[in-house]
Formats: structure tokens, C-alpha cells, sequence
């Protein structure tokens, strides 16, 4: 999950996908996140003409894009008013779950620097 070797980190709303636009659209207004957001449509089924937003890809390569993007989903979804989580994936598989009820910006900070750096190294200071 790179674009052009930059780390992306893949987002995913399960039981949510109709609030993907308005996240990415929220990712997409932050000047540190400007031009690292795209979407990820799933193929078309039989008949369809296009497929579903699926997925949001973030480009979180290097200038603290990780916690930029830690400060903007916590903001995000302390607006909403549902239940919600998102998936956050990284490119060997890992995952974290952040729950809506009571995000700690900063513990999404730690959580997302550890999945962009490998396993069983630390983040880079």
C-alpha cells in the first residue's frame, strides 16, 4: 500500500461507508494532508456502472503527515453523532480500530506511528 514509495495508510468505516465522502472530504481540506488522500472504489458489479467507495488511501510518507492525520480523524469524529469506527491499515496487514466514543489524539498519534514503521522498530524522533 505505497503510491510512488510514499507509506499509505488505508482507511476503511465498516457499517459506514456512505460517511466516506464526507471524511475524505474533511482529509482533503487539511493543508497537511493536501494531495496525500485519494479513494479507493471496489470493481463494478455485474450491471453497475462504476464502483462503491470503499476504502481512503492517505499518503503519510514523512512530515508528520502521521500525526496530522491523528489530529484531523480525531476532530472528524468527535462531530459525528453515530456509532462509528474506522480501520486503519497499513501495507503488511496491520491494523487498529478507533472506536468513536472517546478518541485520545494522542494515543492515535502512537497507534499510527506504529503502523507506519515495521514491526519491532521504533518510530523515527
Amino acid at each position: 500500500m505505497t503510491t510512488d514509495g510514499i507509506p499509505e495508510l488505508w482507511l476503511r468505516l465498516p457499517g459506514a461507508t456512505a460517511q466516506l465522502p464526507s471524511l475524505m472530504e474533511w482529509l482533503r481540506h487539511e493543508d497537511g494532508l493536501r494531495g496525500r488522500v485519494r479513494a479507493v472504489h471496489s470493481p463494478p458489479a455485474a450491471g453497475e456502472m462504476g464502483g462503491a467507495l470503499d476504502v481512503l488511501a492517505v499518503a503519510v510518507g514523512s512530515g508528520g503527515a502521521g500525526a496530522v492525520l491523528a489530529n484531523c480523524l480525531s476532530t472528524w469524529i468527535a462531530q459525528r453523532r453515530s456509532d462509528l469506527r474506522i480501520t486503519l491499515s497499513a501495507r503488511d496487514g496491520r491494523t487498529i480500530e478507533v472506536d468513536a466514543k472517546g478518541v485520545d489524539p494522542q494515543a492515535l498519534v502512537r497507534d499510527i506511528e506504529r503502523l507506519l514503521n515495521a514491526p519491532g522498530t521504533e518510530p523515527d524522533r
